[in-house]
């Protein structure tokens, strides 16, 4: 595996531009300092409750995301490129699912296989023909991205349907200002507190035609035991919308009600945090308590917006993603800003072949796996492991994809025996509105914690810093 990129120093023991303050900083301030500090922001975490639920884990359901006090900074040049290339890939992406559900040309120009398509579960057969506001299907994309050299941002994936995270975002940066006034006085740092007021606004600028002057909007939540139910409640809060669940909603002669206590309120646009399985029991699961009887035939009527759209998932899909460069290039006609990592497709037999005599160098996704559950990181994996999952791969090869290991950058980090360089990404937020595309400067950053470790999800065990962009 290639030597890991180092976003503070380079080779040499010079510092990178962006972090020349912070190094000053860090030399003038004890070490006890920033551990109290530390310990600080751990219990601020605490008493705000900002907690993750862990799916399969017996010893504790909530647990606290560690938050690293040290933070990452990228220059504002740098942040321009990758915005740049995230507004290119958020306006393909809609482009793309507009496409497959309606012209499908892309499918006639053979650029992605048809069956990739329809004989996709997240594919909605019901979003055929259906309008959309603005031809807006993803309102909120979370772009999963690393670094691997000073000039490259690679997207590991794309997140089109309920993209979680902000929440730890906007926190860390209260969190930050609030413990380390004196490092924020010596940087020109970018804000991110417009986001909700962002966020807001793309979401009333989707509004159905028939809304009233001022769009009602509310967020949809799974309820209290869904894993990402703190973030529901804070963003509903940050931006003054009512937070519903599916029992408060009720469709009279197509349109959408919320029981409020001075009777029923017409709502127009649905920020909704269910999985569109269990958005319609009429449509979709008819188990499903979660979501409104007859809010697919409101949607379809278009007297109420849904943000994400329906069969977003389409677009989020890993095998999907493997084709992103060629659909950047079908519906823009440009060449992506953002590389994708090289991907074996194990539906293709040659691809498969190779996979299988490379298990352990390569890491093996679940096409539609999400959180890191249901990888192989091969380098890192049993010869046991390898061996099952291979079996696996030969019994569905079309469930799996696979990526070489790649060497995401690090950034210093606080650890028990001092700073010390992690791994991270990054995954910004994109808000796609009628007019215009925003992403507030940085996103966040998730960091592998354990020495070595690649794998920086929170539900494995990684944890998160602020982002910093320089006003430059």
């Amino acid at each position: 595996m290639a030597v890991a990129f180092d976003e503070m120093n380079i080779p040499g023991g010079d510092l990178r531009p962006a972090y020349q303050e912070l190094a000053r900083w860090l030399k003038e301030t004890p070490p006890e300092a920033l551990e109290y500090r530390r310990q600080e922001a751990e219990l601020l975490f605490r008493r705000i409750g900002i907690t993750f639920a862990v799916y399969g884990d017996s010893e504790s359901t909530e647990r606290l995301i560690p938050f690293d006090v040290i933070p990452r900074i990228m220059s504002g040049k740098e942040w321009g490129v990758l915005e740049k290339g995230l507004k290119q890939r958020v306006k393909a992406l809609n482009m793309f699912l507009r496409d497959v559900y309606h012209g499908r040309d892309i499918l006639r120009a053979g650029i992605v296989p048809e069956d990739l398509i329809f004989q996709n579960p997240v594919f909605r057969p019901e979003m055929n023909g259906q309008q959309v506001p603005h031809d807006v299907y993803v309102h909120i994309a979370g772009i999963d991205i690393v670094r691997i050299d000073a000039n490259d941002f690679i997207v590991l994936e794309d997140n089109a349907r309920t993209p979680s995270g902000v929440s730890y975002m906007l926190e860390n940066r209260e969190i930050m200002m609030r413990l380390f006034p004196d490092l924020f006085a010596r940087h020109r740092v970018a804000p991110v507190e417009r986001y909700p007021d962002e966020l807001l606004s793309a979401l009333r600028s989707v509004a159905p035609l028939s809304a009233s002057g001022e769009p009602t909007v509310a967020l949809l939540t799974p309820g209290v035991y869904n894993s990402a139910y703190y973030e529901h409640s804070f963003l509903a809060d940050k931006l003054g919308i009512e937070l519903v669940e599916g029992r408060d909603l009720i469709v009279k002669n197509n349109e959408v009600f919320m029981r409020t206590t001075e009777g029923l309120k017409r709502v127009d646009v649905i920020y909704r945090r269910v999985d569109d399985d269990f958005l319609d029991p009429l449509t979709f699961r008819p188990d499903s308590a979660l979501g409104v009887p007859g809010l697919m035939s409101a949607y379809a009527a278009g007297n109420i917006t849904l943000a994400n759209a329906v069969g977003t998932g389409i677009a989020d899909d890993k095998a999907i993603y493997s084709y992103m460069p060629d659909i950047v290039k079908f519906y823009l006609g440009e060449e992506p800003v953002l590389k994708n990592v090289q991907t074996w497709r194990c539906r293709e037999p040659k691809d498969l072949a190779y996979v299988l005599d490379h298990l352990n160098e390569l890491v093996v996704k679940e096409v539609h796996g999400s959180g890191g559950y249901g990888m192989l990181i091969g380098p890192a994996a049993t010869k046991a492991t390898i061996e099952a999952f291979r079996e696996k791969l030969k019994r569905e090869p079309e469930g799996f994809i696979a990526q070489p290991t790649l060497a995401l950058s690090t950034c210093p980090t606080c650890t028990a025996s001092g700073l010390a360089p992690r791994h991270v990404d990054l995954r910004p937020f994109v808000l796609t509105g009628s007019k215009t595309t925003t992403i507030v400067p940085g996103g966040l950053t998730r960091v592998a914690l354990k020495e070595g470790s690649l794998v920086v999800n929170s539900s494995q065990g990684g944890g998160t810093k602020d982002t910093w962009i320089l006003d430059e």
